[in-house]
């Protein structure tokens, strides 16, 4: 699961000044061992790099390798994997540096991008420090709550088929003439059910301390885990020569693919929370590298072979091409949706904890619980009507991945990087390399999200598809006719 808790450690919420920080935690070269007493282990470090990577993301990319090709997409799903775990490194290696100028005990996402700009070789950035603070929280508060909005039709999606699946073998033994007609008065359109869950969200947003929600978290990944597994032995059946499938697609459907593997593969927000809470940080980077090796196999595996066992129909998530008269497979879409369904309320953790405070500050102490509860209510109609807005899985996982995931994954750690160790002279291949994956980022930035919005605008795809199914559906009923004449 996407689990990111990058702001609660960034702050000292102890009330202890800056200065005693400092003289507590000289000489700052071993700051990083402190508190092994409170800190977690290298198998619970490894346990959370897992679970802060996946999620939704893993069961759309069989998709985005039908976007790329059945061979560039599995090679672009290893480069992009690369690149996300070395700028994983980079964003350590930052937040090292500058503890030990900053005399700081540890540092999260934003406050490395922060004193970055403020160590860096520009006025302009050094003026600016505190907007490196406020473009990371923004972008984190983007990728939340898009996430939560890809949850949203996800459970819709799948809650759906597993309801109209239910109906149509129900109806099916009554009379097998009457199920077409019976089934299709029946089907709910998808937005109905994404309204039907936003009460429940609702609540489930109002447990406000996480603690609480540690044993349905538990079963949630219990749960997703057996999914994915019953998700492996059946795609392994009857897999499709890949000589019949596009070895590469065109251009214009690549950024899709970018968008949706980047979505996949943007965890970046776990590394420094999970570092700094490492009672052995030195292990640190032997666990990033385990880790993501294990997210790597497991999602170039599922993506390719998702595609090859369904081709051109593979859908938004692989658990929409399962088959829906048999409920093992059935209970698998209920099984992940509960697990996503649990995710949700962590994933909306980061957003409440940026905003709420800002807007609570304002309100007089009477009345602050009611406000937070609001606001906590209006943040969960937002990720509701954006859903709602965009009822599509694939583009709404490709543009959050676009927008937010490529800001945070790519282009920002090899500037920080830069910014960082201007001093130490850097070699021209380290200028380049970070050059060079920061210009990937803003590339898959722009195309993505345009090539993503004007999918959503002008849908061509989808009418051209249903066009095809109308059209099918005429010739089936002109035959019809003509047999019994």
């Amino acid at each position: 699961m996407e689990v990111m808790k990058p702001l609660i450690d960034e702050q000292n919420s102890d009330g202890i000044s800056d200065e005693e920080h400092e003289n507590n935690f000289l000489p700052v070269e071993k700051h990083y061992q402190l508190d092994n007493e409170e800190g977690i282990t290298f198998i619970q470090t490894l346990m959370h790099l897992l679970k802060g990577n996946i999620g939704t993301g893993l069961l759309g990319l069989p998709l985005a390798i039908k976007n790329a090709g059945i061979v560039i997409g599995p090679i672009s799903l290893v480069f992009i994997g690369v690149i996300s775990v070395h700028c994983m490194h980079i964003l350590v290696r930052c937040s090292h540096c500058l503890c030990q100028r900053m005399k700081k005990s540890s540092l999260g996402y934003s406050d490395t991008v922060s004193y970055a700009m403020e160590v860096g070789p520009l006025t302009a950035f050094q003026k600016r420090a505190s907007w490196g603070r406020y473009i990371v929280d923004f972008f984190l508060v983007i990728t939340q709550l898009g996430f939560c909005s890809v949850y949203v039709v996800f459970l819709a999606e799948n809650v759906k088929q597993v309801h109209e699946g239910f109906l149509e073998n129900k109806t099916a033994t009554i009379n097998v003439s009457a199920t077409s007609s019976s089934f299709e008065k029946r089907s709910t359109d998808l937005r109905i059910y994404m309204l039907c869950f936003l009460p429940f969200l609702i609540l489930l947003v109002f447990i406000r301390d996480l603690k609480s929600l540690s044993l349905l978290s538990l079963l949630a990944n219990l749960s997703m885990a057996v999914s994915l597994v019953i998700i492996y032995q059946y795609i392994v059946r009857d897999i499709v020569d890949p000589r019949k499938l596009p070895r590469v697609v065109g251009w214009k459907k690549y950024p899709l693919f970018f968008g949706t593997a980047i979505f996949a593969f943007e965890g970046i927000g776990v590394v420094l929370p999970l570092e700094n809470r490492m009672k052995d940080t030195t292990r640190f980077p032997q666990a990033l590298n385990i880790g993501m090796g294990i997210v790597m196999t497991l999602y170039i595996s599922l993506a390719t072979l998702g595609y090859l066992r369904f081709g051109d129909e593979i859908k938004g998530s692989i658990t929409l091409n399962l088959p829906q008269d048999i409920w093992l497979y059935q209970s698998v879409k209920i099984l992940y949706s509960f697990g996503i369904f649990v995710t949700y309320s962590i994933q909306y953790y980061v957003p409440a904890e940026i905003l709420i405070p800002a807007v609570t500050s304002k309100v007089e102490q009477k009345w602050k619980l009611l406000c937070e509860l609001v606001v906590r209510a209006l943040l969960v109609c937002s990720t509701c009507a954006v859903a709602v807005l965009i009822p599509r899985l694939d583009l709404v996982i490709s543009f959050v991945g676009a927008v937010s995931s490529s800001t945070l994954a790519l282009i920002l750690p090899p500037l920080v990087e830069i910014l960082t160790f201007y001093k130490e002279n850097l070699s021209l291949w380290t200028i380049f390399k970070d050059i060079f994956i920061a210009v990937i980022g803003v590339v898959g930035f722009l195309t993505g999200t345009y090539v993503t919005v004007e999918e959503i605008i002008y849908p061509a795809s989808t009418v051209l598809a249903n066009a095809t199914e109308s059209i099918s559906a005429d010739l089936n009923a002109t035959n019809l006719v003509v047999g019994f004449k």
